[in-house]
């Protein structure tokens, strides 16, 4: 029977293979996506080849600053206009991701080494409904009284961005920590003037590390990952959006040697101040949390290792950024972990 030590391996390759998809500081989305990290992530994985089938879906929605914002980059609210925006933007978003990862066999710096890229494929629609009452700047007349009410309704349907990772993991005991470093390769679907993207449309490098204690005798476990996002110019808005710190951490029990099931959450703030010749809504620091259930389960098929995992996320505590909810359905194959060799019996002639 599975051990409870190989089932932690390969519940954690199906969770550290959940890279991050396309959302962007920029309009109160971050190119973290908050939830990427669970439990068990930073406990070793079988070494080999995988491969992970991720379906995530959120619905958010905001209003005010958000919707504010969003007016801005599109090009729907006029420079020389001051205005009140009464208005709520409301999205919902499926994306595919799939990672492929391989795991060394050979140590690294006395650790495990990983490498993984995601591709996304999604559909992202977004609506925006509200008013704008103000005045607008008429040169030589001056303040000239302005109202506009706004539908605006968008689909993106396409590729996203692609993100590659580097991770390495060790092992002390019942003890587990990992480093890792990921980005943002800006090459999927997106337009500064469409209200609905599945690319962010700026590169990001994000980096940080991780703890896992996982005891296989008890079943109990706890992980935390804490990492930081630096976010580089967009060239078709010229918006920089600030420095982001987010912390993933989850609580689980193996309630069988083939079933884990457990808390997960995340905090997430942005501590630098946007910024670029494109920033029209100054600082604009974002932040949400988020907390909800998880539950895996460890199959074989046919000489590989399947898992399949589902969690979900209920957010709160949102500032300058869409709040709502979020699932992840995670299908991950990879290499059976190996049974340890018997020691052959002395045959004496």
């Amino acid at each position: 029977m599975t051990s409870a030590k190989t089932m932690a391996a390969i519940v954690a390759l199906a969770i550290a293979s959940m890279a991050s998809s396309a959302r962007a500081d920029e309009n109160g989305i971050s190119f973290w996506l908050p939830g990427t990290f669970g439990s068990l992530a930073a406990t070793p994985q079988q070494p080999g080849w995988s491969q992970a089938i991720t379906y995530y879906h959120t619905s958010v929605s905001a209003g005010g600053d958000v919707a504010r914002s969003r007016e801005i980059t599109i090009g729907n609210f006029p420079a020389n206009l001051t205005a009140t925006v009464n208005a709520n933007i409301k999205a919902n978003v499926d994306l595919g991701l799939a990672t492929t990862s391989y795991v060394f066999a050979t140590p690294v710096l006395g650790g495990q080494a990983a490498v993984n890229v995601t591709g996304i494929y999604g559909a992202n629609s977004t609506s925006l409904a509200g008013t704008l009452t103000g005045s607008l700047n008429v040169p030589p007349f001056g303040p000239v009284p302005f109202f506009r009410t706004d539908a605006i309704n968008s689909n993106d349907v396409g590729f996203g961005d692609l993100v590659p990772q580097f991770a390495l993991r060790w092992n002390a005991g019942v003890h587990n920590y990992m480093a890792y470093v990921t980005g943002d390769i800006p090459v999927g679907s997106y337009n500064s003037t469409r209200l609905a993207n599945i690319g962010i449309g700026h590169g990001a490098i994000d980096a940080g590390g991780g703890y896992t204690y996982f005891n296989p005798q008890t079943g109990h476990e706890f992980s935390a990952v804490l990492g930081m996002t630096y976010n580089f110019t967009n060239p078709d808005t010229q918006y920089q959006s600030g420095i982001d710190l987010h912390l993933d951490w989850a609580a689980s029990q193996f309630v069988s040697k083939q079933v884990l099931v457990g808390l997960a959450g995340y905090v997430y703030k942005q501590v630098g101040c946007d910024s670029g010749s494109g920033n029209r809504v100054g600082c604009f620091e974002s932040q949400v949390a988020g907390i909800g259930p998880q539950i895996g389960f460890l199959f074989p098929v046919g000489t590989m290792q399947g898992v399949l995992s589902l969690k979900g996320y209920k957010e709160f505590a949102a500032q300058n950024r869409p709040e709502g909810w979020n699932t992840w359905l995670t299908f991950v194959i990879s290499p059976m972990a190996q049974a340890p060799v018997a020691a052959k019996p002395m045959i004496r002639k």
